[in-house]
């Protein structure tokens, strides 16, 4: 990680997983299942969770929009992807809204914490 890497980990309000992202908890997740089951548990898990609340739903993008509204207030994004037959990728965008443009990390955190939570319904494909 290079002084740039740890600037943008701890200091900027917005956080978005890729492909290859240089922090490989930030990378893109694939998944073993399809599309809509990946999409369902993604709503799921955002409707049972009392911190997040669903702004916009699109099926047809394979988009979830939600406010995060526990503590700091954010800003996220889920995109569900079928790469192939029974390879879904999921990956995750954050943007924290505050005064100062400083989250501590705090986007970071929040992409573990969803990908952590999604691994208990979907079985990654670990690469």
């Amino acid at each position: 990680m290079n002084v740039k890497q740890a600037y943008s980990k701890f200091i900027d309000t917005h956080t978005e997983t890729n492909e290859n992202h240089w922090d490989s908890s930030l990378r893109t997740h694939y998944f073993k299942t399809t599309k809509d089951k990946a999409f369902e548990a993604v709503e799921a898990f955002f409707q049972k969770s009392p911190s997040f609340e669903i702004v916009a739903v699109s099926k047809e993008h394979g988009e979830v929009s939600v406010n995060y509204k526990k503590g700091k207030k954010a800003f996220v994004i889920a995109t569900i992807i079928m790469v192939k037959p029974f390879r879904t990728a999921i990956d995750f965008s954050v943007t924290t809204e505050s005064i100062l443009p400083i989250d501590f990390g705090f986007g970071h955190k929040l992409i573990s914490f969803m990908y952590k939570e999604l691994q208990k319904d979907l079985m990654v494909i670990n690469e």
